[in-house]
């Protein structure tokens, strides 16, 4: 009888476990995926009309980029960078889903359509190359999110041995 008191208290401590874990990994970071390889967009806001610069790094084949605010680009194998014109016709204000294609996978990252022309249309971004880090996560930690779980785990534990104890003095042992 003592082992199924155990086993309950302990299939409640993982199911309170395993219902918080979805709670810290719904959180949207801009980026919407992780892939083998890094892949940006800069500007991540550009005036319609504008050159955005698309970088990719890790990819060991042609990668294609393409998105519905400008014709798709191809940055062959080896190379990590290609430019791509924003068209004019591009709404402001709007949010643009481009897509990276390396091989079978796929990244996704947002461009964002400013309000206005740009000051100087010819002029071309410079090149810094792709930031490296966690990912593609933009990571850290939110600590509203940890003490949500710390809290949701502590009370569930609290409550198995609350319990297990309680019943274990009813029945006299």
């Amino acid at each position: 009888m003592r082992a199924i008191r155990v086993a309950s208290a302990a299939l409640l401590g993982m199911t309170a476990l395993t219902l918080t874990a979805p709670v810290a990994a719904a959180r949207d970071d801009g980026e919407r995926n992780i892939t083998s390889f890094g892949f940006n967009v800069s500007p991540t806001t550009i005036a319609a009309g504008g050159r955005v610069s698309l970088s990719v790094n890790g990819c060991k084949s042609d990668t294609k980029v393409s998105s519905g605010v400008f014709d798709t680009v191809t940055i062959p194998k080896g190379q990590g960078s290609a430019t791509a014109t924003v068209d004019w016709d591009a709404k402001p204000g709007a949010v643009y889903e481009v897509t990276f294609q390396c091989g079978n996978e796929s990244g996704h990252t947002d461009l964002t359509i400013a309000t206005g022309r740009p000051s100087n249309p010819t002029h071309t971004p410079v090149h810094r190359g792709v930031k490296a880090g966690i990912g593609g996560s933009t990571g850290g930690f939110d600590l509203s999110e940890i003490g949500l779980g710390a809290a949701l785990i502590a009370g569930s534990v609290g409550a198995a041995y609350y319990w297990s104890r309680r019943r274990t003095g009813e029945h006299g042992g």
